[in-house]
Formats: structure tokens, sequence, C-alpha cells
């Protein structure tokens, strides 16, 4: 045992760290398509549809691997799981760089998903073992501010190494990173403080790892349903996160550059101010949750603030670039409120299926961008009137327009559903 009772907090965070760098690569790998659209559409010979289920394939596997993540990250640990995750996305990675037909770039992509899906809900498992339970809300955010910087290279700096090296160069060396990753968290995360001969923060019926059989990781899956909040923290969260990654991930800068007269890497960078917004709004909005001692009253403003902010960005026309950049940018800090749900669902359930709650929660994070990204490729599709540039189509206003109608109106869903929530007062309401 050491002389200190708890960690050093500079072991905390690089331990903390190596996870979030693989989620960093992770949100990278989410909305990298985003400045490729024109590109993947001509190497591939697709339109709207098929490009929106290609970018997609991410998040169908992501989504399908929450519940296994959640259960794992209870009985396995996060160590195995970040280890698998980096070298399995690695793998799709440089399928996907060298793939010579749009089947397998899907499965690229499918296996890049599936992979990185496990990233969340191992930061969070890691944070709750290796920081003070007051800071869960704050890490929870600085996570998710980690995962944004990594969304935010896929911006402006990704499409200019697209130009100078090509989509498949830069992607092949995306794949190299995600190897070295590999090794590096395999050799210095531990699961638990005790790990290294210091006292853990989780409360002792998290740390058993191991024993559990397939009955009773259902009967915890089973478990967590019983309490209301679950049922509506699993399911608002989509309505935030999927229009900002449908807009940031893939729709935003095709819109932007066919209706401002934007080039792809301006757009780009509009879409990057989103993102950047999102990521400060996170840790800001947590630790003001934490502050406060309130979770409910702040998730509930972020979303009706970002409905209203989408109001106007897509259905008032021509804005000028400084209020488009100002509302993309309260937009994006507004919807950081959603880092909240994870707290909030953890205090909502026994400490023990706090992995579960979390892989559950999160794929209902996901289910926005999953079912938001390829249903807008269609609309798209269905309105197109015929215009090329070159290989590449080209879609009017009123076509983005009935499109993003489907972003709004699940926003809208989102606050309804968070009015119904029950306040936990930062405590954790139930401990058995």
């Amino acid at each position: 045992m050491h002389s200190e009772k708890f960690p050093p907090a500079r072991l905390s965070w690089m331990i903390w760290g190596l996870g979030a760098l693989f989620y960093c690569t992770g949100f990278y790998q989410r909305v990298a398509p985003a400045v490729m659209t024109d590109l993947l559409m001509a190497e591939f010979h697709i339109g709207a549809a098929v490009l929106g289920n290609l970018s997609a394939f991410y998040f169908y596997s992501y989504v399908f691997m929450q519940i296994p993540t959640g259960i794992l990250a209870d009985h396995l640990g996060p160590r195995k799981l970040l280890a698998a995750g980096a070298l399995v996305s690695a793998l799709g990675t440089f399928l996907f760089a060298l793939a010579p037909d749009i089947a397998l770039a899907d499965l690229g992509r499918l296996l890049i998903g599936g992979s990185v899906a496990v990233a969340w809900v191992a930061l969070l498992k890691l944070a709750s073992h290796w920081f003070p339970p007051q800071r869960f809300a704050m890490v929870s955010g600085m996570a998710l501010f980690c995962g944004i910087l990594g969304a935010v290279t896929a911006g402006v700096p990704l499409r200019l190494l697209v130009n100078a090296f090509g989509w498949r160069s830069v992607m092949f060396v995306s794949a190299c990173v995600s190897l070295l990753l590999t090794a590096a968290v395999w050799a210095v995360v531990r699961d638990d403080p005790s790990d290294k001969g210091y006292e853990g923060y989780a409360h002792e019926s998290t740390r058993q790892k191991g024993g559990a059989t397939f009955g009773a990781a259902l009967s915890g899956l089973r478990a967590i349903f019983r309490y209301r909040n679950t049922w509506l923290l699993t399911l608002a969260p989509g309505g935030v996160v999927g229009p900002v990654l449908a807009f940031s991930g893939l729709w935003g800068v095709p819109f932007l550059s066919t209706h401002y007269g934007l080039s792809q890497s301006e757009s780009a960078l509009f879409t990057s101010t989103l993102l950047v917004a999102w990521a400060l709004g996170g840790p800001v909005l947590g630790y003001l949750s934490d502050r406060i001692h309130r979770r409910k009253p702040i998730y509930l403003a972020g979303s009706l603030v970002a409905l209203g902010g989408w109001g106007v960005i897509l259905y008032v026309e021509a804005l000028p670039f400084s209020v488009l950049a100002v509302l993309l940018a309260v937009v994006g800090f507004a919807s950081g409120c959603i880092i909240l749900g994870f707290a909030y669902a953890k205090e909502s359930v026994p400490p023990k299926l706090a992995g579960t709650v979390a892989g559950v929660c999160n794929m209902g994070v996901m289910m926005g961008p999953m079912i938001l990204q390829p249903i807008m490729g269609w609309v798209l599709d269905l309105k197109w009137r015929g215009a090329l540039n070159g290989e590449v189509r080209i879609y009017d206003l009123e076509a983005f327009r009935s499109a993003f109608l489907l972003m709004t109106a699940w926003t809208l869903v989102s606050v309804i559903l968070l009015s119904l929530t029950r306040e936990t007062r930062c405590r954790q309401m139930v401990t058995e």
C-alpha cells in the first residue's frame, strides 16, 4: 500500500486520459464522413441515401453494442474493453481505407462503430472508480470535451489533409494510430485504484468482476428498467444529440456549401463551431449541475434552447455569417446538457448497475444520429430535382428543410420526455 489513501490526481487523469484518447478517436471516426461527402459520393458512385447509410453503419453497431458493453463493463472491467476496442477499431479503419466498393466500406464502418462503442461506458466506469463521486458529472463533461476535440480534428484539419494526401491515405494513418493506442491502454490502464495499491472511490458493490453469469447480467438489465428515469433518460437524448451529429457529422457541410456559397473547408469551420461549443457545454453544465445539486432544470433548459436555435438556423433564410456562427455556438453549448443524463441515470439505479444503465442510456443517445442520418438522406433523394455537380447530387433548400424537419420534431419530443423525469438532487436515490 502507498502512504496516500487515494490515488494522486496525476495518476487518475493519466489512466482516465488514455481512455479519453480512444474516445477522441471514436468521435473523429464518427464525423469524418462530413468533410468527405463529395469525395465518397464520387468514389463509390452513390447518392444521399446510400451515403447516409454508409455513415450510419457506424451507429448501427455502436447502438447494438451499448447494452453488451454496459454489462461487460460491470463484470469484466474497462481495461480489457478499451484495449480490445482500439484493436478492432484499427482493423475496421484499415478495411475502410482500402475498401474497393461500398459493401466493404460499410463493413469497415460497422467494425469501427461497434469497437469504439465501448469507450464511453468504459470512461464512465473509470471515472466512478478513479475520481470522487462529486466530480462525476464534471469528469463526464471532460470526457465529452475530449471526444469533441476528435470531432473538431475531423473538420477543417481533416479536409486539408484529405485534399493534400487523399482520404484513403489519411484513414490508413488513422488506423495505425489506433494500433499504437491499443498497446498504450493495455500497458497503463487499470480498472480500480486497488490494482495500484490505493483506495478506490467506487461503491463496494461495483468492484466485483468476473463471476457474473449470463442470467445475472440479464437480471441486472431487467432491473434498471424498473425505474422510470431509465426509460425517459434513454429515449430523450437522441433528440438532442441526433441533430448535432446529423448536422455536423454529415448534412451540415453540403447544406452550408450549397445555400450559403461556402467552400467545403469554410462549411467545416462552421460545423466545427457547433462541435467546439458542444465540447465546452458538457463540462460547464456538468460542473453547474454538481454545484447547484440539480439535474433536471439544466437538462431541460438546454434542450429547449437547442430546439429554438435549430428552428432559427434551419428555417430562417440568409442569416448573416456572424449570426449563423453565434447560433451554432449557442445550440452546441446548450446541447452539452446531455452529459447530465449519465449522472442522472446512474443516481436513479443501484450502484452495481452503473455500467449497465450507462450503456442503455448511451444506446438512446446514439439512436439519434443512427436514425436521422440515413432517413434524412432518403428524404433528400426523394426531394432531389436532378441537379448535379459532376457526379455529386445537389439538393435545393426545400429538400434540406424537409429533411431537417425530422431533427426539430425529435428535439421537441425530447423536451416533453425530460419534463417527466424525477429529480435526484445529485444523490444516489437507490443503494441496493
